[in-house]
């Protein structure tokens, strides 16, 4: 089943189960979709999975920053929810791969290209997000770049 259908069939269910958090989250979820295809002037064919993965990381990582943001402000409550919507929305994403996992395929790809120097970091940054799409965080990726070539 597509992942967009997925979506829908979900803010079904959660509406029909009266779980209006839920419901609210994949409403809003479902907007974002709809806007990116109105943008890229998809709307009648739809978007593809990856780039919906694609939307809903970038969502997902929305609500991480913004509950980070409402801890440092001492705003329990306004993170709470933040994280909650992230914890359903990340539920449409691929398994994250672990730190080891990224640093084989950092590795594998700085071997490969021949990068020896932080001059190569955005080359192997952009072969890794290539090979990993959205099984792990861009940011973190960046990191373990950074590390695996100072």
């Amino acid at each position: 089943m597509a992942l967009k259908d997925q979506i829908n069939n979900d803010l079904k269910a959660a509406l029909l189960g009266g779980n209006r958090f839920a419901g609210e989250v994949l409403r809003s979820l479902k907007a974002v979709i709809l806007n990116e295809e109105v943008a890229s002037g998809k709307r009648d064919e739809g978007l593809d999975d990856a780039t919906i993965e694609q939307l809903i990381a970038r969502e997902v990582k929305k609500r991480n920053e913004s509950a980070t943001i409402y801890e440092a402000a001492g705003r329990p409550e306004l993170t709470e929810n933040e994280l909650a919507e992230a914890k359903i929305m990340a539920t449409y994403l691929p398994a994250q791969l672990s730190e080891s996992d990224i640093n084989a395929v950092i590795t594998r790809v700085i071997n490969e290209l021949g990068v020896n120097s932080p001059s190569g970091f955005g080359q192997v940054i952009g072969a890794v997000k290539k090979e990993l799409g959205n099984s792990a965080d861009g940011a973190l990726i960046a990191k373990l770049v950074k590390i695996a070539l100072n």
